[in-house]
């Protein structure tokens, strides 16, 4: 995965002569729904916004979605070190870099747009043309009255901090009033000495100048003596008149006051009940809607990462075999569609009884090759010194281990349990597992009428027949054709959520065993076993499983009756299925089995009806 961006976090990401935020652009695996997982899109950063197209080529086309980021929420993953989440309300985004450097770059780069967006910051003041700053609406901040932060305590404690002032404002009367008290009396005490001492004076007036001179000592002690009085004390104001007064007037207030907090009190009561009434009404509302937005949030990421398989899945074991059992029926109903579509259109378009195959087939076919190796004791691989390639080695081990092991019958082996029968196809299944994950080996043997085993391997080799037939892929393509008879096959399978996607890179061969002795049958064998190839390396997008499969068949022939040509009637084939299957992942064990169980009876069956179908009017193939 590729990806272009610039470094993020640093002043290299802000343009100098805007202020913003520069344009960040590169490639991202975005989650896009759980049928087909992880996609790479182009992901640009700009002006507050994520944009996402399909490839940087498409741009001119518009963009696939868009997020604003003033209020999104990024969660870097617990678990997984290259994904991150962006939410904002009800939409999630799944996204992952190339690697952890990748995703701190753009958590950084994402966040420095939202820092830059806000509303109130200093680019966002700038870039609006508006001469507020920081400083104003601080200081606007702080000259709000602090009871419109407090309007919602309850009425009770508001009646509470009114006592208290009351209380506080009795005890400042008091103050004042003793105040006012020492006032007044001070006042008459002075006014008593001072008529005293003047009327000594009158007496002394007439002495020499000795007596002046004590005169004006006496004067200047009775400016000692005597402040300057006040001019209320001047114009004979009365201070013990006026505080009793004051007192009165606040006692008046304080009285009143008194009365309408009680007033308050009992309406406070009226009120609460009221409130209550409506605060249960909230109440109920915001239930409902907490409900129902975790409901739409369930709905809506139920299908995300972070409840797919996984060590940390989110989903537990009966949900994830829940929801694999859902999904599979959502695909045998559409391959049921499928099938009833192409038998109506069979019915219209049926075969002329002219047609250039006939039904009865030609003795010819039925001819076997006479030339036999007396060098092997039981079989010869037919034609396989012609079928050289660099994994010709591999092949002709498999192919006989195939023969020494597959074949054997399996009755007194107790290892080998028989999980299904039906007529003549019976399934059988070993229970192995390795460091927890389910390595069951399968067999499976089946008698099916009217085919050879020549037929059935050609239609199971054959990948131009490959997607007729088998339902389970999403697509497939030859990596490399190795011979005539063996090709390198790559593909992926369709996604059966919360299970990960699987593919499968396998070499493909097809052998005809001839047999030395005459009164045994000639063997077809078709094997698919994992190998690995440059141009087809494993990807974070599927899990990478391991097979090992082999199609066996044998043709039996009924003589018929006088001198008649073989037809179909008399053949019959008998057909061995193994597979050994490694799935690597994380599923759990009983989904596996229970799939396996399901689904291998359900691949033979369609297979062989669609050979029987396939060769019907046909000449037989031996």
């Amino acid at each position: 995965m590729s990806e272009k961006s610039s470094s993020s976090g640093s002043d290299e990401d802000v343009d100098p002569e805007s202020g913003q935020p520069v344009e960040l652009g590169g490639v991202l695996s975005k989650w896009t729904n759980y049928i087909h997982g992880w996609q790479d899109r182009w992901v640009v950063l700009k002006n507050n916004t994520l944009s996402y197209y399909k490839s940087q080529d498409e741009r001119e086309y518009g963009c696939r979605g868009s997020l604003c980021l003033s209020k999104a929420v990024i969660t870097p993953h617990e678990f997984d070190e290259c994904r991150f989440d962006i939410s904002m309300n009800d939409s999630v985004w799944y996204l992952r870099a190339e690697d952890p450097e990748h995703r701190l770059q753009w958590i950084e780069s994402i966040e420095l747009h939202k820092a830059e967006s806000g509303y109130g910051s200093e680019t966002s003041l700038r870039r609006h043309g508006s001469m507020l700053s920081l400083t104003s609406a601080a200081s606007a901040l702080s000259s709000t009255s602090t009871s419109s932060f407090k309007k919602g305590h309850r009425l009770r404690e508001k009646l509470a901090e009114m006592e208290t002032f009351r209380d506080i404002l009795c005890r400042q009367v008091d103050i004042l009033q003793k105040y006012f008290d020492s006032c007044a009396d001070g006042v008459s005490k002075d006014e008593f000495q001072r008529d005293k001492v003047v009327e000594e004076d009158e007496e002394e007036f007439p002495t020499s100048t000795r007596s002046d001179e004590h005169n004006q000592n006496n004067n200047g002690s009775k400016e000692k003596l005597f402040s300057p009085a006040s001019p209320k004390v001047i114009n004979g104001i009365d201070f013990k008149g006026e505080a009793i007064t004051f007192k009165a007037t606040t006692a008046g207030i304080l009285s009143t006051l008194s009365h309408c907090i009680e007033l308050m009190v009992k309406r406070e009561d009226s009120w609460q009940k009221r409130l209550d009434k409506e605060l249960e009404k909230r109440r109920r509302v915001e239930d409902a809607y907490k409900s129902a937005m975790n409901e739409l949030k369930k709905k809506s990421h139920y299908g995300g990462p972070d409840y797919e398989e996984g060590p940390n899945s989110l989903i537990n074991e009966d949900e994830f075999f829940d929801a694999v059992e859902a999904a599979l029926d959502r695909q045998d109903k559409i391959e049921e569609q499928c099938q009833s579509e192409k038998v109506r259109t069979h019915h219209l378009a049926q075969v002329p009884s002219s047609d250039v195959f006939s039904t009865i087939s030609m003795h010819r076919f039925a001819t076997k090759s006479c030339s036999h190796s007396p060098s092997l004791s039981s079989a010869e691989l037919f034609s396989a010194s012609d079928d050289v390639h660099r994994f010709s080695t591999q092949v002709e081990e498999m192919v006989q281990n195939h023969m020494t092991y597959s074949l054997q019958d399996m009755g007194g082996d107790a290892n080998w349990q028989l999980v299904i029968e039906e007529g003549e196809m019976k399934v059988y299944r070993r229970e192995v597992e390795e460091n927890g994950i389910v390595l069951d080996p399968l067999k499976a043997t089946h008698a099916v009428k009217g085919v050879t085993g020549h037929e059935v391997c050609h239609y199971f080799w054959d990948t131009d027949f490959r997607m007729d037939w088998e339902t389970t892929i999403e697509n497939f393509n030859v990596v490399e054709k190795l011979s005539e008879n063996a090709s390198i096959v790559y593909q992926t399978h369709k996604r059966v959520w919360p299970a990960s996607q699987r593919d499968v890179l396998y070499l493909s061969a097809i052998r005809k065993i001839v047999a030395t002795n005459e009164n045994d049958p000639d063997t077809w064998l078709v094997c698919n076993f994992s190998v690995e190839h440059d141009n087809a390396p494993p990807t974070n997008r599927c899990v990478r499983a391991k097979i090992n499969v082999a199609m066996i068949c044998q043709t039996l022939v009924s003589p018929p009756e006088g001198n008649k040509e073989i037809s179909r009637d008399n053949i019959l084939c008998k057909i061995t299925y193994v597979a050994n299957v490694n799935p690597g992942g994380w599923a759990p064990a009983s989904v596996l089995r229970a799939v396996a169980k399901r689904e291998y009876p359900k691949f033979l069956k369609r297979f062989t009806s669609y050979v029987q179908e396939k060769t019907v009017g046909k000449p037989i193939l031996f």
